[in-house]
């Protein structure tokens, strides 16, 4: 049965029709009316038509739609993959100087049973959980947590695991008076120090500092319709052409998606999502996303604390280099 409550996105409309089709004739069958074998059949190539529809639609989608699925509201946050990843699950709250920020959730766990150091943005799923969790962007408590947290996965020698969904760092005028820049510095090099092995997966938005402050790691991953950007292709339209009507254009000219990340060797790995994107398939997406961490944990398994800082530091200066570079 198709969910009423389903967000879609523009694109998505045609789609939107087909399944409110397909629920309608489900209820009248449900009641008794009309002729049921009739109805049944009717439904059955509804439900096959909209199937081919989903697989056309999401088979080509272009940056810019790639980009609405990345924020699609429904798209599972760091709290859906931390239920599904990890167990035993201790969160460490406050960064020892000013505050607690709920835009980064990180603390202690067993992931598929070795212990763990995992730290993720939260967006919220809901109007109170989105503000409570300033839509996931952090102000430089929250980084400041984030370095606090790995100084601890260090001294006790155990693995991190980033998540990293946001459209950037909160840019307000407290989390600038507070030293925003310095915290995401700070941060960003905490991951390029860090003397255990920091496995980083781009969930949905990567957007700018904000998000490198969390994925300057080992290894950095990236769901096949996530997005990863210096500035949002709204941000973009506005600076280049005055005019936010041409982030699309804006989306195709950044090369922000997970295939042109992965020629530039900004990236080191796609994870496929269902037909469909994560939101409509989370519990397979979490799955996929949960084995590729496994095997890249596996790899960098034996590694000296100096030979994980040597990786991390070739792997960022080899970026714009090989194949002519992305810059």
């Amino acid at each position: 049965m198709s969910d009423p409550t389903r967000t879609y996105l523009d694109f998505e409309r045609p789609l939107a029709e087909l399944e409110a089709k397909i629920e309608e004739l489900e209820t009248l069958s449900g009641t008794g009316g009309g002729d049921a074998p009739d109805m049944a059949e009717e439904t059955a190539k509804l439900r096959q038509k909209a199937s081919e529809q989903l697989a056309t639609l999401y088979g080509k989608l272009d940056p810019w739609r790639k980009t609405q699925v990345a924020r699609h509201p429904e798209r599972p946050h760091f709290r859906d993959y931390r239920k599904a990843l990890i167990e035993d699950f201790e969160e460490l709250c406050g960064d020892r100087r000013f505050s607690e920020d709920a835009a980064i959730v990180g603390g202690l766990g067993r992931f598929r049973g070795r212990s763990v150091v995992v730290i993720g943005h939260e967006k919220g799923h809901d109007t109170e959980s989105r503000l409570h969790h300033n839509f996931g962007m952090a102000r430089p408590e929250g980084y400041r947590k984030a370095i606090r947290i790995m100084d601890l996965a260090e001294k006790f020698n155990l693995p991190v695991l980033t998540f990293v969904d946001t459209a950037g760092a909160y840019p307000g005028l407290g989390a600038e008076e507070r030293g925003q820049a310095e915290a995401i510095a700070r941060s960003t090099e905490r991951c390029l120090t860090l003397g255990t092995p920091l496995i980083s997966v781009i969930t949905g938005e990567g957007g700018s500092g904000g998000a490198v402050a969390l994925a300057s790691a080992n290894v950095v991953m990236m769901l096949e319709h996530s997005i990863y950007s210096v500035i949002s292709p709204e941000g973009c339209a506005s600076i280049l052409w005055k005019d936010q009507a041409k982030a699309k254009d804006a989306a195709v000219a950044m090369k922000i998606t997970a295939p042109d990340l992965l020629g530039f060797k900004i990236i080191d790995e796609i994870i496929p999502e269902p037909i469909g994107g994560a939101h409509r398939h989370p519990v397979e997406t979490m799955r996929a996303v949960g084995n590729a961490i496994e095997a890249h944990m596996a790899k960098l398994d034996g590694l000296s604390a100096q030979e994980l800082r040597q990786k991390r530091r070739e792997r960022f200066l080899a970026i714009g280099r090989a194949g002519g570079g992305a810059f």
